[in-house]
């Protein structure tokens, strides 16, 4: 199964437990892995026969930024939900860092496989 990867995309957010983590925004760094076939975009040249990644790193940051979700969990949730919603996409591997989480630490990172 080929791959379709949007890397490190850093949105900040109002994300957390605790009363002063929903003060201000803080940094989410998301990844996501679509699994899809790209074999006839790749033949045609043509972007309707593939995912477009652009569109869909546009749906995934007004959704990050808009939210207000306790957990990083529930984010990778809706992030897999939205990357399911595209033609094509059997699989969507996402993992979210955050990267304030924890002292001493450079992340907590949830990663999450999710089908179609």
């Amino acid at each position: 199964m080929d791959k379709i990867k949007i890397n490190d995309l850093s949105v900040r957010t109002i994300i957390g437990t605790e009363d002063y983590e929903r003060e201000e925004d803080q940094e989410v760094v998301i990844n996501v892995t679509l699994f899809t076939d790209v074999l006839e975009a790749g033949r045609t040249d043509e972007l309707t026969k593939t995912v477009d990644y652009s569109e869909l790193k546009n749906e995934i940051y007004e959704m990050a930024a808009t939210s207000s979700f306790q957990l990083i969990e529930t984010m990778a949730e809706e992030v897999a939900t939205i990357a399911l919603g595209y033609e094509g996409v059997s699989r969507a591997k996402v993992s979210i860092q955050k990267p304030s989480a924890l002292r001493f630490a450079r992340s907590a990172e949830v990663e999450i496989v999710r089908d179609n």
